[in-house]
């Protein structure tokens, strides 16, 4: 993740104060609000992290066909990474 947690907590809450600020919603508990709005964040931050992980398993199980095959091992990354992106809808 590009951003340390701490950062994202302060984004989350900020975003919270804004949003009632403006009354686009309405709180009893803006803490809980800010908790849930900073998971929500880290949850799609982290995500490009989590695909690269997926990557990196799949490459490393098919890493003999790779060294037969020539195969660079970066430009199989962004294959793959790409073919994931996709499949999850993701937008990174």
């Amino acid at each position: 993740m590009i951003f340390s947690k701490d950062y994202v907590g302060y984004l989350a809450r900020q975003t919270v104060k804004h949003l009632i600020a403006a009354k686009m919603i309405e709180t009893s508990k803006p803490p809980i609000v800010d908790q849930r709005v900073a998971a929500a964040m880290v949850d799609e931050l982290s995500l490009e992290d989590r695909i690269n992980d997926e990557v990196r398993v799949i490459l490393e199980a098919i890493q003999d066909d790779m060294n037969k095959g020539g195969v660079s091992y970066p430009e199989m990354f962004k294959k793959v990474k790409m073919k994931l992106v996709n499949q999850y809808k993701a937008v990174l």
